[in-house]
C-alpha cells in the first residue's frame, strides 16, 4: 500500500456545544471518533453521499443541511508497522434538521463497514487524542480551541 487518498462527505450535527461523533472501527481513524459520513462512490454527488452515509452510520435521514467547508487534511497512518502517507479530502455540511433517533449501537455490515454508532459529545471535554484529524479541523473551524488539558 503506498499513499492513501479519500475523498468523502460529512456530517456535522450540533446542539449547543454538542457534537454527533461515530465510533470508527477500521481504516485511519480505527479507534477514534470520527465525524459522520464517508466516501463519495462512483458517479454519486456530495449531497446524495452525505444522505446515504448518515442513514447508514447514524440511522437519521437528513431533510435539510447546508455546505460548510471544503477541506483536507494530510497525515502518517501507522499501518501494521508501516508508514503510510494519507491525504483526507472532504466535504462538510452542517445538518439543520433530520427525521428518526441517533443510533448510538450499529452492527457492522456490508453497508456500514466502520461505525459502532453515534451519540453527542461536549465539544468542550473532547480531546484531540481521541479523534480524528479531520473531526479536529471541522471543529476548530466551527470556532472551538483545544487548550493543553485536553490534548
Amino acid at each position: 500500500m503506498g499513499n492513501y487518498k479519500h475523498l468523502g462527505a460529512y456530517g456535522l450535527i450540533l446542539k449547543k456545544d454538542k457534537i454527533v461523533l461515530i465510533n470508527k472501527v477500521s481504516g485511519p481513524y480505527d479507534g477514534k471518533l470520527d465525524l459522520p459520513g464517508g466516501t463519495i462512490e462512483w458517479g454519486e454527488k456530495p449531497e446524495e453521499t452525505l444522505i446515504r452515509e448518515l442513514e447508514e452510520e447514524v440511522g437519521i435521514k437528513i431533510t435539510d443541511y447546508e455546505l460548510f467547508d471544503g477541506n483536507s487534511v494530510s497525515f502518517d497512518w501507522n499501518y501494521n508497522g508501516k508508514i503510510i502517507p494519507v491525504h483526507h479530502l472532504g466535504y462538510f455540511y452542517k445538518i439543520n434538521k433530520y427525521k428518526n433517533k441517533i443510533k448510538s449501537n450499529i452492527l457492522i455490515t456490508d453497508i456500514n463497514d466502520d461505525s459502532l454508532g453515534a451519540k453527542f459529545y461536549d465539544i468542550k471535554k473532547l480531546k484531540k487524542s481521541d479523534l480524528s484529524e479531520i473531526a479536529i479541523l471541522e471543529i476548530e473551524k466551527l470556532g472551538y480551541h483545544f487548550d493543553w488539558h485536553n490534548i
